[in-house]
């Protein structure tokens, strides 16, 4: 996904990573690239009184049903319920094994706990099913999951997902995705974009 950093470091090596901040609604790319209007995912209700639907929930309220335009999955019907938000801290990011980019400027992780649920349709891979999800800060920076080449970052509390795996109809899946932003900003909402042309669904973070 842009993706989900997911899994434990290898020993001694650091890894390698790129993150996509300042991204809106349907632009920036991520680990399995960008979408274009029309492309990837794309969110029920269009059509005359599309402006008027309901776009804000609260986290563990699951979202309308999305349908995957992926050509393996083309047709199928998902939706993503996000569940729990934890800002991490500088140790999180110093003990994860990756090599920062000095150009990015000091980093925090956040941590996204959310379940994904298969509706109906042809088996959809679980890393096609998060990889609209963005993170928008307090200062209102927005950041896609984290990207990680030549290695994989290890983070408490939230482990590797096997992105590769399929779901079927009525199957539902846990996950936790790591986002990066910037140090002295904390998570205000999670955001699912749905293209170029529809507002975000977004689940904002209390507390």
């Amino acid at each position: 996904m842009s993706a989900w950093t997911r899994g434990a470091a290898a020993a001694g090596a650091l890894a390698l990573v790129l993150t996509l901040a300042g991204c809106d609604g349907g632009t920036g790319t991520g680990a399995k690239g960008g979408k274009g209007p029309g492309a990837g995912a794309t969110a029920t209700g269009s059509g005359p009184g599309a402006e008027d639907e309901r776009t804000t929930y609260r986290l563990g309220e699951e979202s309308p049903e999305a349908e995957s335009d992926m050509q393996a999955s083309s047709g199928a019907r998902y939706t993503v319920t996000p569940t729990r938000v934890r800002t991490g801290t500088k140790a999180d990011m110093d003990a994860s094994g990756l090599k920062k980019d000095e150009k990015d400027g000091p980093q925090v992780p956040v941590y996204v706990w959310a379940e994904l649920t298969h509706k109906s349709g042809k088996p959809m891979k679980v890393g096609d099913m998060d990889d609209d999800l963005v993170v928008r800060t307090d200062k209102g920076a927005r950041t896609r999951a984290l990207l990680v080449l030549f290695g994989e970052a290890k983070w408490p509390d939230c482990p590797a997902v096997d992105t590769e795996k399929q779901l079927g109809p009525g199957q539902s899946e846990k996950i936790c995705t790591a986002f990066l932003i910037p140090e002295g900003q904390k998570a205000a909402a999670v955001e699912l974009t749905r293209g170029f042309y529809k507002k975000p669904l977004e689940w904002p973070v209390t507390g």
